[in-house]
């Protein structure tokens, strides 16, 4: 299957030569670009990419407003959408992750990297690592209040609970089946029903989750 890619970045030097790149590759196509988020969303609509490269800071409309209108579309019409910025640390990049954006890039990361992150995020995948999301959360959340715990989780059994808590550390499935005694196979089944009862798309929802609804706490030892 062809991979349809969408780039939109306020700089011409950059969306060709992304462009370059993944059109040199034989499962991915670029199908069209854009110059700011008002045409990003346009385009989205108008081509049906299955991946959408956002820059997060353009003139018109920012990179963040673009990617929650597009990831604001019914889900048979709606695009893998991944953030690209020149810090590790971002707020808008928080925010995207919250709305639905399969994860963020560096924009000087290597070709390669951008390559796998089109081909992960097309195949249904976040491309943030948990620990990865784990550190930007923390970051966003370290100056505010402890939340209290939300009633958000009060559908999950005290499993399913520990089994987010995990997620939120960092843990891959082999990884929190070696610390709780399980199968892997179990553990993929937690976190389908978490998913499912949340209603969160990867992992990296969930990291976000587990923060905002006070199951984990920033910078709480405990957790570490």
């Amino acid at each position: 299957m062809t991979i349809k890619v969408l780039i939109a970045d306020d700089q011409a030097m950059v969306r060709a030569g992304f462009a370059a790149l993944l059109n040199a590759q034989e499962d991915i196509d670029v199908v069209g670009d854009a110059p700011d988020g008002v045409a990003a969303v346009t385009e989205t609509t108008r081509l049906r990419p299955d991946v959408v490269l956002m820059d997060v800071r353009m003139p018109t409309m920012d990179g963040l407003e673009a990617a929650k209108r597009i990831l604001s579309a019914p889900p048979e019409r709606r695009p893998r959408v991944l953030m690209l910025t020149t810090f590790d640390i971002d707020d808008y990049v928080y925010e995207a992750l919250r709305m639905g954006a399969s994860g963020f890039l560096l924009k000087d990361a290597p070709p390669g990297d951008l390559i796998a992150a089109v081909r992960v995020v097309a195949d249904g995948d976040a491309l943030l690592a948990p620990s990865v999301t784990r550190r930007l959360i923390e970051e966003c959340f370290k100056a505010r209040p402890a939340l209290r715990r939300s009633s958000r989780l009060d559908s999950l059994t005290p499993r399913e609970e520990e089994v987010l808590r995990l997620i939120a550390r960092g843990l891959s499935n082999p990884e929190i089946a070696a610390a709780l005694f399980v199968s892997e196979q179990t553990v993929k089944t937690h976190v389908g029903k978490i998913f499912a009862k949340l209603e969160l798309r990867d992992r990296a929802q969930a990291v976000i989750c587990a923060y905002e609804t006070g199951l984990v706490t920033a910078g709480d030892p405990r957790e570490q």
